[in-house]
């Protein structure tokens, strides 16, 4: 059983029966959608680039087609750990023999009527709203809000973005390389106002943590989101930032493992647990947590990897900046066409490619390495 039918989900449900198991499959959702991808609805599908149907994972008769029994609209309400079944909001009950609990993250919520982009209806809401409103407020110089931002900007909305960090991406970047997009939106006249907090969204606007209110005609929020751990929690299992698993992304119960958005999990090649948020996570853990599940050894040790497009600036991440002390770069930051390292001891923890491509492999080996590098030699690629 597959608790999750998002990315992660539909991609377990997918190696299982690519790796040989002809048993049953369960993949319950919630949503009244078939599995599909979420970085689409931030990016060009919010701004009318793709199709509908780009965004789904499988076709809409792969399911049945490969005997996937997909519920959707159902909620799972308790799992029971000591009897092997999940309990359903009507009462009813389904046994597994293993469960992957891949129930993603939900929107950090502000008081008000905001709006908040995680799911395609959310999405689609949000772009018939750009098209009629002549200003947007987005709280959160996030990834989304920024996006959001490149969005409503490509709309022809007036933009003003509050962050009550000293800059943009700031924890997930850095100062440095924050100031590079904050930069970018001011270019292109995004109204930033940074170390201010909104503490309440209005009916026409938000009111600032300082008292101050300002007004917009559509108010997006976009300072982060929260993992769904509370069936977890509830069922005994291990929770912190998420649900707790092995490198094998198997939880404190040995037939319950997690993946994607909700889980916490051990990373050999950081040697501590990390949570990552990011498409790519969803893309090859819930394959990991599949395999995992059928009893193969597994390590799921990928590097975190994250990309983004906003006006001209295209870019790829990989690693974590977690502890680094030092920043490294190939190329001109300025022109938009640059490699930056962030370095902890002389080691390369992580990279970020803008405009420069097919480099994504070469950064992460880097990574892997974990060598002593030369930081000339760095800078002028020949590393």
């Amino acid at each position: 059983m597959i608790v999750g039918a998002g990315l992660a989900g539909a991609k377990a449900a997918q190696t299982l029966r690519d790796e040989g198991f002809d048993g049953e499959i369960v993949l319950i959702g919630a949503e009244d959608e078939r599995p599909y991808e979420r970085p689409p609805l931030s990016k060009d599908y919010l701004q009318g680039k793709g199709e509908r149907e780009q965004i789904f994972v499988h076709p809409a008769e792969w399911y049945a087609d490969n005997a996937v029994d997909l519920r959707l609209g159902r909620r799972v309400t308790r799992i029971e750990l000591d009897h092997h079944v999940v309990r359903f909001g009507d009462g009813s009950r389904q046994p597994y023999d293993k469960l992957l609990i891949a129930t993603g993250a939900t929107p950090r919520r502000l008081p008000g009527p905001g709006t908040y982009l995680r799911t395609v209806k959310d999405c689609e809401a949000l772009k018939e709203r750009l098209a009629a409103a002549e200003s947007v407020l987005i709280v959160g110089a996030s990834w989304i809000g920024l996006e959001t931002a490149a969005a409503a900007r490509a709309a022809g909305c007036g933009v003003t973005v509050v962050e009550p960090e000293p800059t943009a991406l700031n924890r997930a970047l850095g100062p440095e390389l924050g100031d590079l997009f904050a930069r970018l939106h001011a270019s292109k006249g995004v109204d930033l106002r940074f170390g201010t907090a909104a503490a309440e969204i209005t009916d026409n606007g938000v009111r600032l943590s300082s008292g101050e209110r300002l007004s917009a005609d559509l108010v997006v929020v976009g300072i982060g989101a929260a993992p769904e751990v509370g069936l977890a929690r509830d069922a005994g299992l291990d929770v912190e930032h998420g649900i707790l698993t092995d490198a094998a992304l198997r939880t404190s119960h040995p037939d319950v493992f997690a993946a994607g958005d909700v889980a916490e999990s051990f990373h050999p090649l950081y040697g501590r647990r990390l949570r990552v948020e990011h498409w790519a996570n969803a893309l090859h853990g819930g394959p990991a947590a599949a395999r995992s599940m059928l009893g193969q050894e597994v390590a799921y040790d990928r590097v975190p990897y994250f990309y983004t497009d906003q006006y001209e600036l295209g870019m790829e991440f990989s690693g974590d900046i977690e502890g680094y002390d030092e920043i490294v770069y190939r190329g001109d930051p300025e022109s938009l066409e640059f490699v930056v390292y962030w370095l902890r001891g002389g080691r390369v923890i992580a990279g970020m490619n803008v405009n420069v491509w097919d480099v994504v492999d070469d950064i992460q080996e880097l990574i892997r390495s974990g060598v002593i590098v030369d930081q000339k030699e760095l800078s002028t690629g020949q590393q």
